[in-house]
């Protein structure tokens, strides 16, 4: 385990003709300034197709499509963990799942996971381009800084980040695509679910308008006491974490409360 760990906040996207070129740049600069792993935007290398309702075989790839290996090629080039993403449709059934994908500096695919809640509205007609994710996330400790992922709306419904800092994870990572108008509301949940989750919450929203849809808003980051580190609309912020600040937290109130799994298992249980 390690002590501290530099995550670049990367707000852009990259699937133009010159984003494979862009990409590079773009995480060699963070690389540079200190970043252990960048964390990019909802689904970084398609344009945002749930703009509209109509699906495009194109925007999905089966699983090690070319998104998957460009993320893990430009990750072992620049040698840098990064957090990606794509749509991907199981080989078996057919179905598609916005995936986030996490790569180590060797490029390796160390963790993926699938996005749960879908919002079905003018600009994010998600449910018609994927269907919604069928488990939990993991802690993944390939870093020696225990991390989870929540995929932008996911952040709304707390329940996985209080399982993922139950589990263990010190920070919560959270790519997005959300409209700019939306900003203090998402504001508000992050700080909510670091100080309840005792974990960083860090999050990159794709950077400006696309399809129609007002895109764009801050990338911030909130330690485990729900304080804001950094709010920024610059296209690269990196973000010291320390382990010591997470041990602190749940140390303190409300940190320390029980979890109370099995009341709160029994509870969602009887729900229909």
């Amino acid at each position: 385990m390690i002590d501290t760990f530099a995550i670049a906040l990367v707000s852009g996207v990259f699937f133009n003709e010159d984003g494979e070129e862009r990409l590079r740049a773009t995480l060699r600069e963070a690389r540079a300034r200190g970043a252990d792993l960048a964390l990019l935007p909802e689904l970084p290398l398609n344009r945002w197709s749930p703009a509209t309702a109509t699906a495009r075989d194109d925007d999905a790839e089966l699983p090690g499509g070319w998104r998957s290996q460009l993320l893990a090629e430009t990750a072992r080039t620049v040698g840098i963990g990064v957090v990606g993403g794509a749509i991907v449709r199981n080989p078996a059934s057919g179905e598609r799942y916005n995936t986030a994908l996490v790569f180590d500096a060797r490029g390796m695919l160390i963790a993926s996971y699938r996005k749960v809640h879908l919002p079905d509205e003018d600009g994010f007609r998600e449910p018609c381009h994927y269907v919604p994710g069928d488990r939990t996330a993991e802690v993944i400790d390939a870093f020696g800084f225990p991390l989870g992922i929540q995929i932008c709306s996911d952040m709304n419904r707390p329940e996985g980040c209080h399982l993922l800092g139950a589990a263990g994870a010190a920070a919560i990572l959270n790519p997005r695509a959300t409209e700019s108008s939306t900003y203090d509301r998402w504001k508000l949940v992050f700080r909510a679910n670091a100080l309840t989750s005792t974990a960083y919450v860090l999050s990159v929203n794709r950077p400006s308008p696309e399809e129609g849809v007002a895109l764009g808003g801050p990338s911030i980051a909130v330690d485990p006491h729900g304080d804001v580190l950094t709010e920024s609309l610059e296209s690269i912020v990196v973000v010291p974490l320390e382990r010591a600040i997470v041990e602190r937290a749940r140390r303190t109130y409300p940190g320390y409360l029980a979890t109370r799994s099995d009341v709160y298992a029994a509870g969602w249980s009887a729900l229909p």
